[in-house]
């Protein structure tokens, strides 16, 4: 749209790259902050002309002037805040997960506020809830208690308790989502990382084994960058949190769908009859009913993107045996 100009912190995380390349092709200006130069996701998903004509700026999430200075340098519109530690990574150093996490999100509210943007989009997650186990409903209503077991969780709901806070005492409007489980290129760390690399091994003709089983609420990362951005525009007042919409759907179906994809990969793909802890999938309906409703992709289009992007990837000798290696033995 006309006279936009987007931040996206985070933007060469999964999602970040995703939001990246849908702003890139439609011609909107977007900076990337970035804590490091790794550009292997955003490698996958934009050609040569678009990766050297990327706006990266390498930088800290809680340096707030710095931030500034680059907001007000860009003119920037919109902010989409993705930078984060994942849950891994939280539980090896709850310090830095807490100072990238949560002072993180505070810096990038209090940088809305001093660039008159008024508004922030952010990324929040499914860690927010509890196990399975504590609700009586395998699809989450809206209104379900939070109850975060991980330092990751409880981080995420400071940041939508922050959110709150910054909307009454500073009229600073959000947008927080919870994608539940994101799967597609680029989704190559995470608890729930698995099927993606299962279909990335079975492009590179490997076999891989998926620790777990069950049905989960799996997003094509595409339609969860769509999400992030559509919810910038919506101008929504005061501090939402949504879960994003879509079906619960079996591992089973999905490695089924990788083969009729890669029927060589038939036989070499394999997963434990071990359900993860959290619920199945969470009520999108609230954020349809406030953003809008976005196109899903289906399981079987989600699956044959992922695998013919690796392909092409593997072709251009953009996946080298090293990242194979180490994203495989995981």
């Amino acid at each position: 749209m006309a006279d936009e100009r987007f931040l996206v912190t985070g933007g060469t995380g999964c999602i970040g790259s995703w939001v990246v390349r849908d702003l890139v092709r439609a011609g909107v200006p977007v900076t990337v902050l970035t804590a490091h130069r790794r550009l292997d996701r955003l490698a996958l998903l934009l050609d040569d002309a678009e990766l050297a004509g990327l706006d990266l700026v390498e930088g800290d999430v809680t340096d707030l002037d710095a931030l500034e200075a680059v907001g007000r340098a860009r003119r920037v519109t919109h902010l989409v805040h993705l930078a984060a530690l994942q849950f891994p990574f939280c539980a090896a150093d709850p310090v830095a997960g807490a100072r990238v996490n949560v002072q993180g999100t505070v810096t990038m509210f209090e940088l809305a506020r001093r660039l008159g943007i008024g508004r922030l989009v952010y990324a929040s997650s499914a860690a927010v809830y509890g196990p399975r186990t504590r609700y009586a409903d395998e699809v989450l209503p809206a209104d379900a208690e939070l109850f975060p077991v991980s330092h990751y969780g409880v981080y995420k709901v400071a940041n939508e308790q922050g959110a709150r806070v910054a909307w009454e005492t500073g009229g600073i409007a959000s947008v927080g989502l919870r994608p539940h489980s994101v799967y597609g290129p680029g989704r190559d760390q995470g608890v729930t990382s698995k099927p993606t690399l299962a279909m990335l091994a079975a492009a590179v003709g490997r076999p891989f084994h998926i620790d777990f089983g069950g049905r989960y609420q799996f997003q094509f990362a595409d339609d969860v960058a769509r999400a992030f951005i559509a919810a910038t525009r919506a101008e929504l007042p005061g501090a939402s949190v949504f879960s994003l919409p879509g079906p619960a759907i079996g591992v089973d179906e999905v490695l089924a769908a990788v083969a009729a994809v890669e029927p060589t990969a038939r036989g070499s793909l394999t997963f434990d009859d071990r359900r993860l802890p959290f619920p199945a999938a969470f009520d999108g309906a609230p954020f349809e009913a406030a953003v809008g409703a976005l196109p899903l992709t289906p399981l079987e289009d989600g699956v044959r993107r992922t695998i013919e992007t690796y392909r092409a990837a593997l072709a251009a000798g953009r996946l080298d045996a090293a990242y194979l290696d180490r994203v495989l033995a995981a």
